[in-house]
């Protein structure tokens, strides 16, 4: 089960909005809801969760962000487009973070036309989470779009709202000029298929918000009756989309939730090791120390 935050979790729970005087009405009114911040004021770490608001922001520090069984590494500037599908955490490796970042609701994004929001802003409905690194003159070009909306947010101006979606698209546009021109190519064959259908399957049996919670499908042969084909017939087909057998992509992902409970999560070691469907705490050591050449112990010190 995925953790879910809402725009009043945010409010509630964010550094940044903690440091309003006051808190914004948050009823979904006919413009729907916006505001800017500075990421001067962020956590260190935000926890793995789908929220129900868009967020855009413009990263001046280094940090990485963790979506799906992606581990991404921001070491520059950046234009990030967080949406309502992917899930994701993020963690901050610079001490100094600085830059901007806004939320806002889908009614925001279509409050004054009838044309579909993913239509209008591509960038916030996909499948992942597009990551642009930035030049100068780019970034010096959003921090006054961003400088902008926050000086619009305290004013009175009657049709400020509708100053506000202009800037927000305006940003979108300049994410998707950053996007490689032209298409690329799928080829979709029976084995591109079971591997996304495998994918799919192993994503979801993360993150796991509970100790209590064990993972349900653990070994290659659990996914293949869930996929009701034969075990070897999944693996020959992930060994041909993408270069790996089935236990290795499984196990690839637990290492990577494990690294996340370690760093994240105050669970003990033995509960981090059971949810993760090892019986004993020693099997889990020694795999984990084997797979990243650290002991779960020393690796969250």
């Amino acid at each position: 089960m995925i953790n879910h935050e809402t725009i009043q979790d945010f409010y509630k729970n964010h550094p940044a909005a903690k440091k309003l005087r006051e808190l914004p009405d948050l009823s979904i009114g006919t413009q729907g809801h916006f505001n800017v911040f500075s990421r001067e004021f962020c956590s260190r770490y935000t926890s793995y969760s789908r929220r129900d608001y868009y967020k855009i922001s413009l990263i001046i520090g280094k940090g990485k962000l963790y979506y799906g069984n992606k581990e991404v590494e921001i070491n520059q500037h950046a234009l990030i487009f967080f949406n309502r599908n992917v899930p994701y955490a993020w963690e901050n490796i610079s001490e100094v973070q600085t830059g901007f970042f806004c939320v806002f609701s889908e009614d925001f994004l279509i409050a004054d036309t009838n044309v579909r929001s993913e239509d209008r802003s591509p960038l916030l409905y996909t499948e992942s989470i597009p990551v642009y690194f930035i030049s100068d003159e780019q970034e010096e070009f959003l921090t006054i779009i961003f400088s902008k909306m926050r000086s619009e947010m305290e004013s009175e101006y009657v049709h400020k709202y509708d100053l506000l979606r202009t800037h927000v698209n305006l940003i979108i546009h300049e994410g998707m000029k950053m996007q490689p021109s032209g298409k690329q190519v799928s080829h979709v064959n029976g084995s591109s298929r079971i591997a996304s259908l495998f994918i799919d399957l192993l994503e979801r049996q993360f993150p796991i918000d509970s100790p209590e919670n064990k993972l349900e499908l653990r070994t290659a042969k659990d996914y293949a009756v869930r996929l009701s084909i034969h075990v070897n017939h999944l693996n020959r087909a992930l060994k041909e989309v993408t270069g790996k057998t089935t236990t290795e992509l499984i196990l690839e992902r637990i290492i990577h939730q494990a690294k996340l409970l370690l760093r994240q999560s105050n669970w003990s070691i033995s509960e981090i090791a059971y949810c993760l469907g090892f019986e004993y705490s020693a099997y889990f050591n020694n795999l984990f120390k084997k797979q990243t050449g650290a002991t779960p112990k020393s690796y969250r010190n």
